[in-house]
């Protein structure tokens, strides 16, 4: 692919484009108002145009570092890339942002795909585009569907009827060229070449032998998002790989220590030189941010700098650790301070290798109170395996005790098994033992501390995607097309459990 270099640049292109300054004019063309006020997005066209697809509704994919990243990649290898996300609405054609070009119109469509349950919008997106969602029904003359992203790590195959081919893992060193080919070559030779590449996954040709997750180079990193997006739910926010992987092994984690080789630093010089001077708020992004060595000495730079600043994952026991984490986070206009406790009790945290304890917890709701953030959020799981009402009861008392030092939240999401973790193979505990172990932390917190729960029944379908295989992703085509609700998918999955549990293997 050395032929696509005529648009080559030695550096970041994050000026602004479109005038310099965002606009803030009304209109009722979501599109062109969110155009107008972007800053970043340098857009060349050019014969070699390629489509990014986004199957939420844009302020996810704008929140999507990886997305962000994969389109700088592609731009800056000469490809006219383009945007589209799934609609806000049932109304809203769906198009591409840069010149309202129908997706169907464009050789290949990138996917990003960041969890299951965003297949449904991959299903959605596809159809509102005229493109058959499965690739059984396509023809020569529709787009060639590529997908990567995080739900790569884990286990994609619900996603394979839908696509073409894949990008397993770390996709940097290797999406121009698969995009290349996807442009250039017949449909065997694409095939060809994505077999070939780290990662590279055909479904057609590989059945459900999955490839080992591919591991970018050093001299990719960091990752940068230089579109400055508003409307995105990271507001204005300019993210950043501060580092890449991590070094722990919770058994639940999808990027444990075991995952491409652990944790990859990026040195705080290096990220400060990528800032663009338009960037007024900056997110440092990394499963284990917070476990940098030089982050206090970052964010003081960056908070001298007067940039708003915000971190993706903050580990309970480094900020009990560093307490100039929270007094610096506070600075760059962090309103809650938000950690995780992972599981339910004590014992419970040593069982899938948690290094949070309650002496960190409190030390974070003292912190919080110290340099007054509004709240204290603290995200958990219910269900883990060998839960019980003794370690729920603990839940509450160490809540309670929290709640009295600062007020907290509890952000509780039912536990998923995932692929590629230890706790792959780990039942689900179930949609009536999920809820009623929710009812019994809501009584015991009712007045003290707010609890925020997502659906059991909704992680139901989550988990049962994640233990899947093609079968799964045809189901939910199933259940989108009855209407998409949880009933639908209850229906469509009932006669599947044999075939989700079909033997799979990583090819070696």
């Amino acid at each position: 692919m050395a032929r696509r270099t005529r648009n080559l640049r030695s550096k970041d292109r994050s000026g602004p484009s479109r005038g310099g300054r965002r606009h803030t004019r009304a209109t009722d063309d979501p599109i062109a108002r969110r155009l107008a006020n972007e800053r970043g997005n340098v857009f060349t066209p050019g014969p070699d145009r390629v489509a990014l697809l986004y199957p939420s509704p844009y302020r996810a994919g704008m929140s999507s570092l990886g997305f962000q990243w994969v389109l700088h990649l592609l731009r800056t290898a000469g490809f006219a890339a383009e945007r589209a996300f799934l609609p806000d609405d049932d109304r809203s054609p769906l198009v591409t942002y840069e010149t309202r070009s129908p997706l169907s119109r464009f050789p290949v469509i990138g996917v990003s795909l960041a969890y299951e349950l965003e297949l449904a919008g991959l299903v959605r997106a596809l159809e509102r585009a005229g493109i058959p969602p499965l690739r059984r029904d396509r023809t020569p003359g529709h787009p060639r569907i590529l997908l990567g992203g995080p739900l790569t790590f884990s286990n994609p195959l619900p996603a394979a009827p839908f696509v073409d081919a894949m990008l397993l893992g770390e996709a940097d060193d290797v999406v121009v060229e698969a995009f290349g080919s996807g442009i250039d070559d017949s449909r065997e030779a694409f095939f060809d070449t994505i077999e070939r590449l780290p990662g590279g996954f055909v479904p057609e040709r590989h059945g459900t032998v999955l490839p080992a997750v591919a591991k970018a180079s050093d001299a990719t990193l960091p990752a940068r998002g230089p579109i400055l997006a508003p409307e995105a739910e990271l507001s204005d926010m300019f993210l950043m790989e501060g580092e890449r992987g991590c070094h722990r092994q919770c058994t639940f984690c999808v990027m444990r220590r075991s995952t491409n080789g652990g944790m990859r630093l990026v040195t705080p010089e290096r990220i400060l030189d990528l800032i663009p001077d338009e960037a007024e708020r900056v997110g440092l992004v990394g499963a284990a941010i917070s476990d940098h060595p030089k982050l206090v000495g970052l964010l003081q730079a960056l908070v001298d700098s007067g940039r708003g600043v915000g971190v993706s994952s903050l580990r309970a026991d480094r900020v009990a650790r560093k307490p100039d984490i929270a007094r610096l986070l506070r600075a760059g206009g962090y309103k809650t301070l938000t950690v995780a406790s992972d599981a339910a009790s004590q014992r419970l945290r040593r069982t899938i290798a948690k290094g949070t304890t309650e002496k960190h917890l409190f030390e974070v709701a003292r912190q919080a109170a110290e340099h007054r953030y509004r709240l204290v959020k603290v995200y958990m799981m219910v269900g883990v395996p060998d839960e019980n009402d003794d370690d729920l009861d603990e839940l509450i008392d160490f809540t309670l005790k929290m709640a009295a030092i600062h007020p907290i939240a509890l952000g509780i999401a039912p536990f998923v098994p995932k692929r590629n973790t230890p706790l792959d193979g780990a039942a689900f505990a179930g949609i009536r033992v999920v809820e009623q172990r929710l009812k019994r932390i809501q009584r015991g917190l009712k007045g003290r501390a707010e609890v925020r729960p997502t659906s059991a029944r909704w992680a139901w379908v989550e988990a049962e995607l994640a233990r899947g295989g093609p079968e799964a992703g045809e189901a939910l085509l199933e259940a989108v097309h009855a209407g998409g609700r949880f009933a639908d998918y209850k229906r469509a999955f009932a006669g599947l459990n044999e075939a989700l549990m079909r033997p799979w293997r990583i090819a070696r």
